[in-house]
């Protein structure tokens, strides 16, 4: 189980540390596939402008979690690393629980079950309830990967400020991302 001091890290080393961890809440998730790191340097970050009372979790100690919602009708799943940087869990290849998440998913495909921040919080049932929880205690569950994975790298997906940020971790081939990485983009 991943501790804390996990996340009591530069964003970045977390954010790559993250692939091919398993996420569980309440029991169900998987294998994270696909995150982003935002930092309080970079404009596309809530952080950015300072500490607000939607982004305080962001300010606050290593290894919670950071819920926000977006558009008014998704929840997305932060984990906050040292204050002013989260990860944004991005997507899950979903194994456990997983009749649980298809009836919270309307039924889709287990592929589309959590292939995009606002899919994995629905499949989970993750919403502002969740922000500030820590990661160390359940309903949270956030254990260490069991193996070296192929990560690819890339610029982060649908945002404007900050969207050339090659700020993007992925499990390499993996079916499950939100969107595939560009074979035209270099790691770094």
């Amino acid at each position: 189980m991943l501790t804390r001091s996990f996340f009591d890290r530069p964003v970045l080393e977390v954010a790559r540390g993250l692939i091919g961890t398993t996420l569980l809440f309440e029991g169900a998730g998987g294998q994270i596939v696909e995150v982003e790191a935002y930092d309080e340097t970079d404009p596309a970050s809530h952080s950015f402008r300072g500490p607000t009372p939607r982004n305080r979790v962001m300010f606050g100690p290593p290894g919670h979690a950071y819920v926000y919602k977006i558009y008014g009708i998704h929840y997305c799943l932060n984990f906050v690393c040292r204050p002013g940087s989260a990860v944004l869990i991005r997507a899950l290849e979903p194994v456990e629980g997983l009749e649980a998440m298809r009836a919270k998913r309307g039924g889709v495909a287990d592929r589309n079950l959590c292939s995009g921040p606002g899919k994995l919080a629905q499949a989970l049932g993750i919403d502002l309830r969740h922000d500030g929880l820590v990661l160390d205690q359940p309903p949270f569950v956030v254990q260490a990967a069991d193996e070296v994975h192929d990560i690819g790298i890339g610029p982060r997906i649908g945002i404007t400020k900050g969207a050339d940020t090659p700020w993007r971790f992925v499990k390499r081939n993996s079916l499950f991302l939100s969107k595939p990485l560009q074979p035209t983009q270099p790691d770094l």
